[in-house]
């Protein structure tokens, strides 16, 4: 009977459900503003990987999107971090991340587009590409950035794995 009341929580303890305190994110923030704390430490782990300290910046970014899961800028910053440990498909996976909160992010697709080229994946990168310069009015930076990367190809020959050849199967389907 004890481990019952245990695992109840708060509603054995007589508190009603609305109650119990709600995870950080939704304490009454609107969704356009992200946590403090999160803000605090995406800062520090940017600092961090500006050092060239990735595996540290990664720890932040993590607490950042634990403080508050809305902060795309912190899958980015996980991106950027998996890139600079040689990781770009893991980075393909983080800018993925960030897209799903604000699909239209140029930056993200900018760099998620970087990514695929070093992973070998033109044809995907293009397709981020013309994304980009349907969301851009007049001259487009990141557009540029982008081209330039797909006419240059990726900095190191890529190696096909199973988990690459599996990507690509599930992106043809689509």
């Amino acid at each position: 009977m004890g481990l019952a009341v245990a695992a109840a929580g708060p509603l054995a303890a007589g508190k009603p459900r609305e109650a119990v305190p709600a995870a950080a994110p939704a304490r009454g923030l609107p969704d356009n503003q992200i946590a403090p704390l999160s803000l605090e430490k995406l800062k520090a782990g940017e600092a961090l990987l500006a050092q060239g300290k990735a595996q540290d910046a990664t720890d932040l970014f993590e607490a950042a999107l634990a403080a508050d899961p809305r902060n795309r800028q912190a899958y980015i910053g996980l991106a950027r971090a998996a890139e600079a440990d040689g990781l770009p498909g893991k980075a393909v996976r983080f800018y993925r991340e960030a897209l799903e909160i604000e699909p239209n992010d140029l930056a993200a697709l900018e760099l998620q587009g970087v990514a695929l080229v070093e992973r070998g994946a033109k044809a995907r990168a293009e397709s981020n590409l013309e994304r980009v310069k349907t969301l851009c009015d007049g001259p487009c930076p990141q557009a540029d950035r982008l081209a330039a990367a797909i006419a240059r190809g990726p900095k190191t020959p890529p190696t096909v794995t199973a988990a690459d050849q599996t990507a690509k199967a599930d992106s043809d389907e689509n």
